[in-house]
């Protein structure tokens, strides 16, 4: 009987810090929800309000509908942003999959030549810094016409050396025996790839599209290097924008906080599960 209490009392102790732990990480979140729709200037008091005595949407309508701001004109519109980073991330996270799945599938269960030394080089290629190529492949997109266009954009992440290495990973775990009696039975590399390892590697094709999609939605440096007219914005590029011009402006950059972060959200939470056991399936070989 005093064992049985004292595992609920530890469950109770482990439960509580976990809703703690949930609630401190929740409430930067909040807090840049609620600011967002406070009226201009009411979170500059001190110490700052957690909650507006107010609810404004002024914020969210000046950032998405009005072109002016304090009076000042400003071309870095959000909702066409929000089209381009959805278009591009969309795009970059397909291609990405077509090209990275069967990669990382052929470097874990196909024998050619040359296999480990390109396996060697792509995880040497992982120290790299992704900023180091960023002026050599500038020039070379200037050379080909690609600058200041989307495919300019998305060219340079669809072929991942991580996520190519993620998927290998998974695929290691499948038993070459599954491979090699469907090889028997005269089923094409082909069919083998389609019928078998993708079921095989749904969970972990979910979670490196998760990867792939955020890690275009939210990349800043590239577009803001690559693309010059305003209209081809991204959203981080046009936020950033705004906020350079409206830095002591905190409800209005909370507001364009929200409209960054909320699409992330809402695509996420939904697929958490299969990010998970993607992440658990990948982790391990057998």
């Amino acid at each position: 009987m005093a064992l049985i209490q004292r595992r609920r009392i530890r469950a109770i102790v482990a439960n509580g810090l976990v809703a703690l732990l949930t609630a401190v990480t929740l409430i930067p979140l909040v807090w840049m929800v609620t600011v967002s729709f406070m009226p201009r200037g009411a979170s500059s008091h001190f110490p700052p309000p957690f909650w507006p005595e107010r609810w404004s949407g002024e914020n969210y309508y000046e950032l998405l509908v009005r072109r002016e701001i304090d009076g000042a004109w400003f071309d870095y519109r959000v909702l066409p942003a929000l089209g381009n980073s959805l278009l591009i991330a969309v795009i970059a996270t397909v291609l990405g999959l077509l090209l990275t799945v069967p990669a990382g599938y052929a470097f874990a269960k196909l024998r050619f030549t040359g296999r480990e030394r390109l396996l060697k080089l792509l995880i040497a290629g992982l120290v790299v810094p992704g900023q180091v190529a960023m002026l050599p492949l500038f020039l070379l997109f200037k050379e080909l016409g690609l600058v200041n266009s989307f495919a300019g954009v998305i060219l340079p992440g669809l072929a991942g050396i991580f996520a190519i290495l993620f998927v290998r990973q998974s695929a290691l775990a499948i038993p070459d025996e599954m491979l090699d009696a469907a090889r028997l039975d005269g089923a094409s590399e082909a069919r083998i790839f389609r019928s078998i390892v993708l079921p095989l590697l749904a969970p972990i094709t979910v979670t490196l599209a998760l990867f792939l999609f955020l890690g275009s939605w939210n990349d800043f440096l590239w577009p803001l290097i690559i693309l010059t007219d305003q209209s081809k914005y991204t959203l981080p590029v046009a936020v950033g924008a705004i906020v350079r011009e409206h830095a002591a402006d905190g409800e209005l950059m909370m507001a364009a906080s929200v409209v960054t972060t909320l699409p992330v959200l809402l695509i996420f939470l939904p697929l958490q599960r299969f990010y998970i056991s993607g992440l658990l399936g990948g982790s391990v070989k057998g």
